[in-house]
This record gives C-alpha cells, structure tokens and sequence, in this order.
C-alpha cells in the first residue's frame, strides 16, 4: 500500500487522483488529520486514516501495512523539520520499504531560505536509514495564477527582477510523484522537478496580457517593499518575508533549471504557463 500524508491539501489530492488512475483504491491510504475532509475518497475505495504531522503515535499506526509513503512536506513553515522528523520517525518504526519526499529544487545548493527546512529533512532521511527517494519541486505555476485577477487589475508586481522562474502545474508535479511511487527501485534516486519553459516576471505580465487581451506590465520593486505589499494583502510577516526571499532568489538562479526530469516522468511536456492562466480563469 501507499500512503500520502497532507492527503487533504492540494497537491495530496492531486496525487490520489493520479495514483486512482493507475492502481486500485485499495492500494492507496490518505493519511489526514480530519477524515470528513476526504470523505469523497473514502467513497471511491481510498483508505482514510486519522494522522497527524505533530503526533508521532498517530503515524506509526497510520502506516500499519504501508510499503511506500509520500511525505508531502508541511505548510507550516518553521515547523516543518519537527513535523517531518516524526513522520520518518513512523516510517521507520512501521518498517517502511520507501519514503518519497516532497523537497525543493536543488535544495543543496540553493539561495532560498524556504530550502532550509528541506535541506534539515534531507538530512533526517539520510540520518534514518530509511530508503528514500527525493522530488525535488521547483515552484507551482499556481504561486503566481492564483492571484491573476489581481494582476488583470493592478498589475504583476514582484522583486525577482529579471530572474527566471523554471515553474509546473501541481498537477504536474502530483502526476510525477505517483509515477515515481509506483515504479520499483527508487531508493537513493534525487530528482529535479521543474517546468520546461522558464520565463521572466515580466514575460509572465505579458503571457496574460496575451490570453486576456487586457494589457498588463510587471512592476520590479525591493524586497523589502515587495514584503511589506504581502503584508498588506494578509500575509503573516515572517511568511511574507520568507515568500520575498524565495522570489529574489530567482535573480540568483534558485528558481531555475533545465532539467527535463518533470517532463520524463509524466511523459509529456509540462503545462505551459498560459494554459495555467486560462486554467485560472
């Protein structure tokens, strides 16, 4: 069996989608930490099981019969090396054959403080003995089109100067996971998962401006004033600080790759960010 912990969020749901189309519901065990919010899987065959990142117990017995487990790495930034070491700390303890882990691009070498969290668990998993596998994601074409109608508005605004972002769909990314959890012989593999197609800040304003009709500009403005516009719109500080960080780091390289790996492993080109705009109309 597999196991997806966060099954509830976003991408958790998209891989339990993809794993639906090629492995039966039996096989697969949505970990959450409110079963009602599954209850549609729990319908379709999926086992739900009551976990939680924070309750060690929870997880052990979650994974009772689990060969393999996708960590999908926690929301909760600046808890998330805790929230991770307990989960492999289950996996360990329920003799997992695999951990798959949802990491960030070039977690090793990369300028974001977003990565240090990642670069701990890394380690973790190293440290476990545990087999493992890591995904390696660059960033979610959602990041950005999730706010599209705010663009249409006022325009793209960001700090990541003329930085290329090398971004994918979720759905992407989610389709690899699952392609990787069903094959055999992943334990010590790194993949790095990014789009195909990078582009600019700027080339995105005008990727909408294309699909709209309505022209757009992009607006490059300091770090520190692109955090203090995070704030302003709801963003906790520390996030909104972490966020600014991430796409600065884009003028560094961090958000970038020319790896095909993504596309490899789902077997066709990654969703170009127009069609993940007009997904988001």
């Amino acid at each position: 069996m597999i196991l997806v912990t966060g099954a509830s969020g976003q991408l958790g749901r998209l891989v339990i989608d993809s794993l639906l189309e090629k492995t039966a519901a039996s096989n697969i065990v949505a970990a959450v930490r409110s079963p009602e919010k599954v209850a549609d899987l729990a319908e379709k065959g999926v086992q739900v099981r009551q976990a939680n990142y924070t309750d060690q117990d929870s997880l052990v017995a979650a994974m009772q019969g689990v060969k393999k487990v996708l960590l999908i790495s926690s929301s909760e930034v600046g808890q998330r090396a805790e929230q991770h070491q307990n989960v492999i700390n289950a996996a360990k303890q329920a003799d997992v054959a695999l951990i798959a882990y949802t990491s960030i691009l070039k977690a090793d070498t990369s300028p974001l403080i977003l990565a240090q969290e990642h670069v701990a668990t890394e380690k973790m998993l190293a440290d476990s003995g545990v087999p493992h596998v890591l995904l390696r994601n660059g960033w979610y074409s959602e990041n950005y089109t999730m706010s599209v109608e705010a663009a249409l508005e006022h325009g793209v605004v960001g700090c990541a100067g003329d930085g290329k972002l090398s971004t994918a769909s979720r759905a992407d990314y989610a389709e690899a996971a699952a392609t990787v959890l069903l094959q055999d012989g992943q334990a010590g593999k790194v993949y790095e998962l990014a789009g195909d197609n990078a582009f600019t800040l700027s080339e995105y304003a005008e990727a909408i401006s294309k699909v709209t009709g309505k022209t757009v500009s992009y607006q490059n403005v300091p770090e520190a004033e692109y955090t203090k516009i995070l704030v302003g719109v709801g963003l906790p500080e520390g996030f909104a600080a972490v966020l600014a960080d991430s796409e600065a780091g884009a003028a560094k390289g961090g958000l970038l790759s020319d790896s095909k790996a993504l596309s490899a492993l789902i077997g066709r080109p990654t969703t170009s960010i127009e069609d993940s705009i007009k997904a988001a109309l």
